[in-house]
């Protein structure tokens, strides 16, 4: 397989080279990154062989080079990055193979963009809400264990194990369980003081990383003092949104985060502002048939990613802009879907002369 530096080291390979991002979409601020996308065709000895690979990136992710049949797939899939791609402003682009001149975005726009730039909308909000969440839903620095979703039923309603245990002056190492027949996590629950002939009980939970509650063998003959439940289901969703706190937490962006926390609005206003963007460009696409990178609405985006703007009122724009960009959609000329047969014709005619030329 070819690596990102042996692709820079035949650069007879590369069809397109093209700065992309914020740069190309006008919306370049302090600290942005410079990010790179290109097309490549594989040297013909490897299209005939095994190794096929459908992209080369660089170890950061921020030169990502799609190989030609892999472009012109996305391309009748109007995949978003693909399409601004291929849309990069002349200013922009760094090197063009004159036989990319036969490829047209105009030639592939179809329907699909409606779901395409809107579905990535849809991926920008959610990852905004979730750091909404996060935020303003902060997980303890400590993991809850098992006896944080136990309940001991009390009277007509339930007191938290631990809130039962300390009223009794009990610690959860003498008390044992008994599974209660008929009932999915619910237990019969003992004290040591309850035992006569030496014996002892195991314990609520084996210990603090336990999963799970455990059992206790119990002598016939002795009364539970209490019915207890597990909220195992709670438990297990719990965890999971621990574990995903807790990577959320390390991975992030700490210059965005911190960005976030600034303008107050708890939300990530880049993921809001590239969901305008994105939104923006597929009601473009739609009345005037060109998918235009470069924005001229850079204002009312920088907008919103400086924070000016709050969460539930960018919920609703959103909300409103959806419904309008449908109704253009259903107006619209554009075929339902790319013509696959031109996209095939193409991807032939550029592999057979570019491999002749060379």
């Amino acid at each position: 397989m070819m690596t990102y530096p042996e692709l820079k080291q035949q650069k007879q390979l590369i069809l397109l080279d093209c700065i992309s991002g914020s740069t190309a979409y006008n919306l370049k601020v302090a600290g942005s990154d410079t990010d790179k996308k290109g097309v490549f065709i594989m040297p013909q000895n490897q299209l005939y062989g095994f190794n096929r690979q459908e992209q080369i990136a660089n170890e950061s992710n921020d030169e990502v080079y799609f190989e030609i049949g892999r472009f012109l797939e996305l391309l009748t899939k109007n995949n978003p990055n693909i399409l601004e791609l291929l849309s990069t402003p002349q200013q922009f682009i760094l090197y063009k193979h004159p036989l990319m001149n036969l490829i047209k975005a105009e030639d592939f726009l179809s329907k699909l963009c409606l779901e395409t730039f809107a579905g990535y909308a849809q991926t920008q909000i959610k990852k905004a809400r979730g750091l909404n969440k996060k935020i303003n839903k902060p997980l303890d620095s400590e993991c809850k264990s098992v006896l944080d979703f136990c309940y001991v039923v009390q009277g007509n309603g339930s007191v938290p194990l631990q809130a039962w245990l300390s009223e009794m002056g009990y610690s959860q190492q003498h008390c044992g369980l008994t599974d209660l027949a008929h009932f999915r996590d619910v237990y019969l629950l003992y004290h040591q003081s309850q035992l006569t002939d030496g014996s002892w009980f195991r314990g609520i939970i084996s210990g603090p990383d336990a999963d799970d509650v455990q059992l206790s063998p119990v002598p016939k003959g002795i009364e539970s003092l209490a019915v207890m439940n597990f909220n195992k289901d709670g438990y297990s969703v719990y965890c999971r949104e621990y574990r995903e706190y807790k990577a959320w937490e390390e991975k992030r962006n700490q210059l965005r985060y911190q960005s976030t926390l600034s303008h107050g609005k708890s939300y990530d206003a880049k993921n809001m502002m590239h969901t305008f963007r994105l939104l923006n460009m597929a009601e473009e696409i739609a009345l005037y048939r060109e998918v235009r990178v470069h924005r001229n609405d850079r204002d009312f985006l920088l907008n919103i990613r400086n924070g000016e703007f709050e969460f539930n009122a960018l919920m609703k724009m959103v909300e409103e802009k959806m419904e309008r960009i449908r109704e253009v959609y259903q107006k619209s000329a554009l075929p339902d879907q790319p013509n696959l047969h031109k996209a095939e014709d193409l991807l032939i005619e550029i592999r057979k002369r570019f491999y002749a030329g060379n």
